[in-house]
């Protein structure tokens, strides 16, 4: 199995390490990943693997056959290994980085670069040394931030044209110390629905509000009054977010607007649990309104569903993190992450496994995902190189 120091795989990490800089530079929205979905393409295309374009508009299929033929124990198995490639619409702010986005409002702050870089570089790798039975499914997802990528290619017939024994994907840690695995049975990531709430009033000048229905008053009492449904009606023992971040209305100091829009997330584990949050947001929104003389219009949208591991493919891998960075630096018992990922539609189809490689480094800045100054740290794609590869070829591995 490779490791980290194989002069082979090191050189490929060091020229994955110039693709992620490329990508950082060029970022593209949900669902109009073009040149990276061309990219990614003409790469694994020069290494001779066979690419299927055009599923979920941008995403694409690379499909590997191993060398030791086609007739042993694992000729017929075949893995997908997946990754996402779209950036987020926000600003990058991070400060003399010589490969920051070139692209205005657009950002990779959330290191899809860097997971489509460390699975482009275990495809390079693969493709030299086919040292496996069977085939591997290099799955490059558009549209995770928004738009449900991984339910569209799902929906599009991906493991009916691939089909898939298990699937694998991995996600930077950016709480997680550097080169560690958490990989964990059960529940990962949290459910993610968003809400929409408008608050209709009636507008009027500001220095008559006996004579107008003030909606700026009554959304902000909505918003406290939000904020005690996770902490005084759900179980402590149960897990539940709700984050109102973003707050509309009014376009003038002197004048009372007629509706105000306040929008954010609700972030589940249970299905009960995301049932009952749905039922008190509408409750309380609904009354706090109308004690108000006010109305309220709800859009709730049930996103993500939880992404839910399954045993044996966990088991799998957390043999082959053991064997490549050793027992202390895997993680088997964590608690779930409270974000939402789409790789829970793949999940839910085929027997499915969500890693988490961390990239913390005391000696680097260290911003969360999401912030304008986040940069995945390159540090980690040898060990990510080595680890899909080294997956692939102990699930391949003739018995």
């Amino acid at each position: 199995m490779p490791q980290e120091t194989d002069p082979r795989l090191a050189a490929i990490a060091a020229e994955a390490t110039q693709w992620r800089r490329h990508l950082h530079a060029n970022p593209e929205l949900s669902f109009e990943e073009h040149r990276t979905s061309d990219f990614v393409a003409a790469k694994l295309e020069s290494w001779g693997i066979a690419v299927t374009r055009g599923i979920a508009g941008t995403g694409l299929v690379g499909t590997l056959r191993g060398s030791r033929g086609q007739q042993g124990a694992n000729a017929g198995r075949a893995i997908g290994l997946r990754a996402d490639m779209d950036a987020l619409p926000m600003q990058e702010m991070t400060e003399d980085l010589p490969y920051k986005s070139t692209v205005p409002n657009v950002m990779h702050a959330c290191g899809h670069d860097g997971h489509t870089a460390m699975l482009l570089g275990a495809a390079r790798y693969l493709s030299e040394t086919r040292d496996f039975e069977g085939t591997v499914h290099f799955i490059f997802q558009p549209a995770e931030e928004k738009g449900g990528g991984g339910r569209v290619m799902v929906e599009e017939g991906l493991f009916t044209r691939f089909p898939c024994d298990a699937v694998y994907g991995i996600h930077n840690g950016s709480n997680v110390p550097k080169g560690q695995f958490v990989i964990t049975r059960g529940t990962t990531n949290a459910a993610a629905d968003t809400v929409k709430l408008t608050v209709r009033g009636l507008g009027g000048h500001a220095a008559r509000p006996h004579q107008a229905l003030d909606p700026v008053l009554v959304a902000s009492h909505i918003v406290v009054a939000l904020q005690s449904v996770v902490s005084r009606r759900v179980d402590p023992l149960d897990s539940a977010v709700l984050s109102l971040c973003s707050i509309h209305g009014g376009s003038a100091c002197n004048v009372i607007p007629e509706e105000v829009v306040i929008e954010g997330t609700v972030r589940t584990l249970r299905p009960e649990t995301r049932d009952e949050m749905q039922r008190l947001l509408t409750e309380v929104a609904t009354a706090t309104a109308q004690a108000h003389g006010a109305r309220v219009e709800i859009d709730y949208e049930r996103g993500y569903p939880p992404v839910v591991n399954s045993d044996a493919p966990v088991e799998r891998a957390q043999l082959a993190a053991a064997k490549l960075a050793g027992e202390g630096m895997l993680v088997r018992e964590a608690p779930p992450t409270m974000g939402g990922e789409d790789f829970s539609y793949m999940a839910r189809t085929v027997p499915g496994c969500f890693i988490r490689l961390g990239q913390m480094d005391p000696a680097r800045p260290n911003f969360s995902t999401h912030h304008p100054r986040y940069n995945f740290n390159d540090d980690i794609l040898p060990t990510g190189i080595a680890f899909w590869s080294s997956l692939v070829e102990q699930e391949l591995t003739p018995a």
